[in-house]
């Protein structure tokens, strides 16, 4: 079985629930709780914020854990529209952004707030003069991811964090697919407010975080005790969060080695199909993305169908199109870079991660061709 959708999530690495396990039998105390059974745990929980903020460039004390990179988005966008209203309703993204970040958008405008919707070219990339000249003094805060989900595409967030810092606008980055795969640092960027997600970085489904930089004004978005800080009310997910900061913790150890490993595969998959498949062509900037993520187009089959017949193969990648109510709909992201409907439908994207390894590649580019083939003679 190959596993080349990373970026919808990663398998949990060993040493994470190695880590997380005692959380789950001996170690189960509240963290506020004052005794020692929440003594016990709460140790492990600010280890555990030390470890991610070590790995994006923030104070231990800006972190705040959420329960996914969903939540973080969210608790962001809608915190800064809270407790910035009255200086402002104008928000400034990207037409390419994650869907948590756009329907939260849209969910502002619906409550009077502007937004505006900034475009890309046709490689994905964002030119950051027209975001400046987006700016209005009714602007509170820009959104704009770090790396696409879709095609890897990164944009560039440090400029962009001067444009901010030098126009006085919050910066809400959204750093879910980014992080442990390319340098952040909250501080040197200028990011106000990052997105994570534990299960993008080997660590299991419902830990988050969001990093609030301090002196920053945003409301909670979950009300209820005072954890985090009074950022967000609710029990800690304690083994949750102990398995997010071991796996930022190991991502910090081997993401120079172990990205370069990937982007070799990476470049030996995309430079075999474009050679084996006729028309086949990468979606965005060859060098500004990602090391482990490529969207290719390939024409005269429907990527649903070329999904399955992969799957029946044991290998598992994913479309740049959602599905819903059984009708293939095309993908924004690919909309926003001039992709036609039957480009899009036709696009394959193929995320890397750990445990992918060079035999693997080599068995997706034995079948593939084949299988295309195929398709393109039955269609």
């Amino acid at each position: 079985m190959i596993y080349l959708d990373h970026n919808a999530t990663t398998p949990v690495h060993p040493d994470v629930v190695e880590a997380l396990l005692p959380f789950l039998q001996g170690k189960f105390g509240n963290p506020s709780s004052i005794h020692w059974a929440g003594r016990a745990v709460k140790g492990a929980v600010e280890e555990a914020r030390e470890q991610v903020a070590a790995l994006v460039g923030c104070e231990p004390g800006e972190v705040v854990f959420t329960a996914s990179g969903t939540e973080a988005d969210n608790m962001a966008i809608k915190g800064v529209a809270a407790a910035l209203r009255g200086r402002g309703n104008h928000i400034i993204t990207t037409r390419v952004e994650h869907p948590a970040v756009t329907s939260a958008c849209g969910y502002l405008e619906l409550q009077g707030f502007e937004v505006t919707w900034l475009e890309v070219d046709r490689d994905g990339l964002l030119d950051p003069e027209r975001l400046e000249a987006a700016i209005t003094d009714r602007t509170i805060l820009i959104s704009a991811m770090a790396a696409n989900n879709e095609t890897g595409i990164l944009f560039p967030i440090r400029e962009i964090g001067e444009i901010a810092a030098r126009r006085r606008v919050y910066l809400h980055c959204d750093g879910v697919q980014a992080a442990g795969k390319i340098p952040l640092s909250v501080r040197d960027d200028g990011i106000s407010f990052l997105a994570l997600s534990g299960h993008k970085l080997n660590a299991p489904k419902g830990v988050g975080a969001l990093v609030v930089r301090r002196g920053v004004k945003c409301h909670p978005l979950i009300h209820g005790g005072s954890q985090e800080r009074n950022r967000r009310g609710g029990t800690e997910n304690v083994a949750g969060i102990v398995a997010f900061g071991k796996a930022c913790a190991i991502a910090r150890e081997t993401m120079t080695r172990e990205m370069g490993r990937l982007k070799g595969l990476r470049d030996q998959l995309e430079e075999g199909i474009i050679a084996r498949i006729s028309g086949a062509r990468v979606n965005g900037h060859r060098e500004r993305r990602l090391p482990t993520t490529t969207n290719i187009t390939i024409p005269g089959v429907g990527a649903d169908t070329l999904l399955m017949a992969l799957d029946l193969e044991g290998i598992a990648a994913s479309s740049g199109a959602a599905c819903s109510s059984g009708t293939l709909k095309l993908s924004p992201v690919l909309d926003a870079m001039g992709r036609t409907p039957e480009e899009a439908k036709g696009s394959v994207r193929f995320s890397l991660g750990r445990g992918n390894t060079d035999e693997e590649i080599d068995r997706v580019l034995a079948v593939l061709p084949a299988i295309v083939a195929r398709l393109r003679g039955e269609s």
